[in-house]
């Protein structure tokens, strides 16, 4: 049997906080109860959409918001 210390993220912001792309790191999530929201800025519409998906995992049943606004 192999074991590791090595911590697998399990929440949504450990998820995006363990990101290797810096701006998912920059990103704020809020979690309650029944929703898990994603604010922030981000420079594409291609990295709102991943902070999005990095995260569909761990929201485990919770609505989801995506509300990071993209600046060019």
């Amino acid at each position: 049997m192999i074991t590791s210390d090595v911590q697998i993220p399990t929440s949504p912001i450990d998820l995006l906080t363990a990101s290797p792309i810096p701006e998912l790191r920059k990103l704020e999530v809020t979690e309650t109860e029944g929703e898990v929201v994603i604010t922030g800025r981000v420079s594409s519409f291609y990295i709102k959409q991943l902070a999005q998906e990095s995260i569909r995992s761990a929201v485990a049943g919770r609505r989801l918001q995506n509300r990071v606004i993209v600046a060019c």
